[in-house]
């Protein structure tokens, strides 16, 4: 007797990573300040690693001009 065991060719899907946003009022790239940091530790402890198994997109809106944009759309008389 033959036997065959055929095993289906598919080739495995790369894992999807979960991305999110953190917007700050506050901070900079260079000094994300405390917040930052806290968000990142909490992550951290839920065993989250950034780069490996969740993907953090940063902004900080401080000194960019679009903060009065994003808080208060109508001061401009939009």
């Amino acid at each position: 007797m033959f036997f065959a065991l055929c095993a289906s060719a598919e080739a495995q899907q790369p894992k999807k990573i979960p991305r999110i946003g953190y917007l700050s009022g506050a901070g900079d790239p260079s000094n994300p300040g405390p917040n930052v940091e806290a968000f990142r530790r909490v992550l951290q402890e839920l065993g989250y690693i950034e780069g490996k198994n969740i993907l953090v997109e940063y902004r900080y809106i401080e000194g960019s001009g679009i903060a009065s944009q994003v808080w208060w759309p109508n001061s401009y008389g939009a």
